[in-house]
This record gives C-alpha cells, sequence and structure tokens, in this order.
C-alpha cells in the first residue's frame, strides 16, 4: 500500500504544475475506469481516481497494460511497450505501471477526446476513407462496407496523420465509404475522437501496408480481448515478391505479424485460402496457430450502362469498324502487361486489325511498360492507356470490347476477370489459380500467361472465330449470379457472427 501512495504521490505532484495534462489524464482515468468496470463511478479527486483504476489493474494482465496505454496516451501502443510495462507492473505494482504511463502521455495528444469502443463493430476503412484511388481491392472494401453500413450497426475509423491512433471517420470520409455525396469539409481542427477497441469486434476490410499501423495492429489483436478479423486478397508479396514494388514485401510481411493473432481471415477465392493456408503452416514453426480461414468468392454484379455512357465510350476508345481488345488492372510487373503488348505486335505484323486499351488505377514498376507503349504508339498502332477512368465508363468499356485480356501472373481472385464475364464479354486469362477458379465456369478461354505465343493465339481465335466468340458470349451470360449483397451478407456471418466453412 505504501507503493502504491507514494506512486499515485508522484503523480499528482507531476501533474499539479501542468493544468492541462491534469484536465486530460483526469479524463482519461475515467474512461480508462468506465472500460475496466462499466459499473465504477468516477471519484471527482484526481488521486482517489488514480487509486480506483489501480486497483483494477492487474499486474500480470498484459491486455489491461495495452488498454490503460492506449486510454491515456490517446494512442495504440505497440508489442514492445506492453512487454515492459507489464515487467514492470510485475516488479514494482500497477500503480507505479500507471504512473509511468501518466508520464508517457504525449503533450501534442492533450486535447483529444478518447473513446472507447465497446461491443461494437469497428471497421477499419483507413485508405478507403481517405483516398480516391479506386483499386480493385478499394472497390472490393467500398460496395462490401457500404451494405455492412446499410444493414447493420458499424463504427467506421481511420487513423490519425501518423498512423498511432484509430479515429472516428469525418463526414466526408463517411459518405465516401457509402458511396454517397460527399458534404464540404469541415474544419478539420475539429478533430474526431480517438477509438480503442476493447471487448469488440475489429475488422479490417483491406490492405495496411503501414508499419507504424500495422506495429500497432499486432499489440491490438494480442491484447485488446477483440474478435479479429481480415479479408485475405492474396499473399502476392510473398509468393511472387519478384513482381511487386520493391519496398512492399518487407512491409507486408509486417503486415502478417499482426494478421497472424487474428482470429480469423475471409479469402476471396479458394486460391487465396491456399496461399494463407501455406503461411500459416509456417507459423506453427514458431508456436502460433494462426487465424481460421475461410473462402468467400467476391461476385460481381455489372451494371448496364446507359446508352449515353456507351456512346461516350465509344465516341472517345473506339475505332470505326475496329474491334476493341480491353486489358483493365493497374500497370505492374505482375499484371503481365508487357507480355499483352508483344502478343499485340505479334498480331498487328499480321494484319490483323484491333485497337488495345489499357485501363487501370495506378501504376508502379512500369516504366518499360510505358517506354514500349509510346514505342509502339509511335510506329501508329492503335493502342491507349487511360488511368482514372469513371466506374460508368468502365462498364460501359466492358461491353464495347470484343474480349478482355487478362493474363497476370498471381492473383488473390481477378476482378476484372469476373466483371468482363458478367458483362458478357469473354475473357482471356491465366490457366491457374484464381483466375481459373472464375474462368472455368464459361466464358474465357485460359491460357499460359508466362507463353507469349498462348496469348497471341487466344487473341486472334477471339478475334477472327465468330462461332467461338458467340459460345463464349452464351456461356458468359449462363454464368451463375452471386451479389455483392451476397457477399456482404457471407462475410459478416462469418467475421462478426463466426459463421462460415472454416479451415
Amino acid at each position: 500500500m505504501r507503493r502504491t501512495t507514494a506512486a499515485h504521490g508522484a503523480a499528482t505532484r507531476a501533474l499539479r504544475a501542468h493544468p492541462r495534462r491534469r484536465a486530460a489524464v483526469h479524463a482519461r482515468l475515467g474512461v480508462l475506469l468506465r472500460a475496466l468496470d462499466p459499473s465504477a463511478v468516477p471519484a471527482e479527486r484526481l488521486d482517489a481516481r488514480l487509486e480506483q483504476v489501480a486497483g483494477l489493474l492487474h499486474e500480470h494482465r498484459a491486455e489491461e497494460m495495452w488498454l490503460a496505454l492506449a486510454v491515456l496516451t490517446a494512442r495504440l501502443p505497440v508489442h514492445d511497450t506492453v512487454a515492459r510495462l507489464r515487467r514492470h507492473s510485475q516488479l514494482e505494482g500497477a500503480a507505479s505501471a500507471l504512473d509511468r504511463i501518466i508520464r508517457l502521455v504525449p503533450g501534442e495528444t492533450l486535447d483529444v477526446h478518447v473513446e472507447v469502443a465497446r461491443d461494437e463493430v469497428v471497421v477499419d476503412v483507413n485508405h478507403l476513407a481517405q483516398t480516391t484511388l479506386t483499386t480493385g481491392i478499394q472497390r472490393v472494401t467500398q460496395r462490401t462496407v457500404s451494405r455492412w453500413m446499410q444493414d447493420h450497426a458499424v463504427s467506421l475509423v481511420c487513423w490519425t496523420d501518423e498512423n498511432r491512433a484509430m479515429r472516428r471517420t469525418r463526414p466526408v470520409e463517411t459518405a465516401r465509404v457509402a458511396g454517397r455525396t460527399a458534404p464540404e469539409e469541415t474544419d478539420n481542427r475539429d478533430r474526431p475522437a480517438v477509438v480503442v477497441p476493447w471487448r469488440s469486434t475489429y475488422i479490417l476490410p483491406e490492405v495496411a501496408l503501414e508499419v507504424d499501423r500495422t506495429s500497432r495492429l499486432q499489440a491490438l489483436a494480442l491484447y485488446s480481448r477483440s474478435t479479429t478479423s481480415a479479408i485475405g486478397f492474396d499473399t502476392v508479396p510473398l509468393t511472387s515478391a519478384e513482381t511487386t514494388d520493391v519496398n512492399v514485401p518487407g512491409y507486408f510481411m509486417r503486415e502478417l505479424t499482426a494478421v497472424r493473432h487474428m482470429d480469423r481471415v475471409v479469402c476471396i477465392s479458394g486460391a487465396a485460402r491456399t496461399e494463407y493456408s501455406g503461411w500459416r503452416t509456417m507459423l506453427t514453426a514458431i508456436g502460433v496457430p494462426g487465424p481460421r480461414l475461410a473462402a468467400i468468392a467476391l461476385p460481381v454484379d455489372a451494371p448496364v450502362p446507359s446508352e449515353a455512357d456507351l456512346a461516350a465510350a465509344r465516341d472517345r476508345y473506339t475505332l470505326p469498324g475496329s474491334p476493341m481488345v480491353l486489358c483493365v488492372g493497374s500497370h505492374e510487373p505482375r499484371k503481365n502487361h508487357l507480355a499483352v503488348l508483344h502478343a499485340a505486335e505479334i498480331l498487328w505484323r499480321r494484319g490483323h486489325d484491333f485497337t488495345l486499351l489499357f485501363v487501370g488505377g495506378n501504376a508502379w514498376r512500369s516504366e518499360r511498360f510505358g517506354r514500349l507503349l509510346s514505342r509502339l504508339r509511335e510506329g501508329g498502332r492503335p493502342v491507349e492507356s487511360a488511368l482514372q477512368v469513371p466506374d460508368s465508363t468502365l462498364w460501359a468499356l466492358y461491353r464495347l470490347a470484343r474480349f478482355t485480356v487478362f493474363p497476370s501472373l498471381n492473383e488473390g481472385f481477378g476482378l476484372p476477370v469476373a466483371e468482363s464475364l458478367a458483362s458478357g464479354t469473354p475473357a482471356i486469362t491465366s490457366d491457374f489459380g484464381s483466375m481459373r477458379e472464375i474462368g472455368e465456369l464459361g466464358g474465357a478461354l485460359l491460357v499460359d500467361p508466362r507463353d507469349d505465343h498462348s496469348i497471341a493465339v487466344a487473341m486472334a481465335r477471339l478475334l477472327t472465330d465468330d462461332v467461338l466468340h458467340a459460345r463464349l458470349v452464351w456461356e458468359a451470360a449462363a454464368r451463375p449470379v452471386r451479389t455483392w449483397d451476397d457477399y456482404a451478407a457471407e462475410t459478416w456471418a462469418a467475421m462478426v457472427e463466426g459463421q462460415a466453412d472454416w479451415a
């Protein structure tokens, strides 16, 4: 008891000369107390409130040390900080540990309001909420989370600028996630509350590659007493590292250090689950069981473009009398766009008449692709690359194309293949993994993506064989239909309610 009183006295004296710090700590101690014991009534005096909190903290429970750090500092802690504090608490007592945490409270967070999200479904939409990119992953996130918002109570969060804490989304960010017209941005000085998940359900529906963020997610998965889940898109940076940007494999490995402690990963295809199963097997060597895995395939519902959108896309991107071949996807080595250009050049030299259009959301390590594309254009070839095409235009292009080509080297799902087939347009894609899962249901030609000749032969067949083309169009129309409503309901049941075919 003397050690407890001395520690509280030191904390109280340290705060006496700093009114702002004292007020922040006083308020956050109340938040922490109610999180530890919802029936507790916080005392008015600071020293009494310190006594209340210290009485509820247990020296051996790292989870409570994590919670105290997160609430009092307004930052989610990393695993090493929690481990050090727990050891200190075991030696010196909970009150001394509490005093140490108070000394760690950053001055720049003193005006930040902290909330503990208890019994909430916390959905981390950091990238979707704060950027306007339209990558395949962001499209999946938006279409899924927006439906959760309609049918369930969810708490949307993103991260502070330094990736050290979660915060509530602002109205403009919430509207972006919901797919609504965003309201005008308000003054950012009115900062949303920092959120600390505790005994809740935390969902990561996107890829997180920021080291500061994933380091804190690791500790959250370990200590927050929450059910934690993620959508597993692929393990490309692990299985095909040479096709990614130079820093991505390292960042992805750091994300996996967090995911390995989560409860559930819902993969977007059977192939993606196979990849994650191999990774999970590796974890047994370090004594970590890894998350439970399920495969819930992505759906595709293809909107019917308006006549105006079709006309605008036709005028802008096609040549009269010349069939258009469409290639959708970001310009990166894994998408194999150099092979598409090479196959197209083979056919142009053989006298085939067609235009080639690439549509992508972004690009990296695409210098060779850009140089070859420029060289072909300078030589008079009808090829073009368009970035940031609106969805309305993209769906029109799917309908206008003679066929699409998507010979990727590795995909968690291969959304452009499914979108093409849902639009009734035949596709050429790779004969393995998730792309074969999609293509073997009808409407596609499967090729060896590492053989440019195989791609060229398939393209020539679909340019010249009208009977084959008509058969694939019919097969595409006959494919089973799953909607985003179906996918959102199934992923919610798996990630929130635990209902899935787990492996």
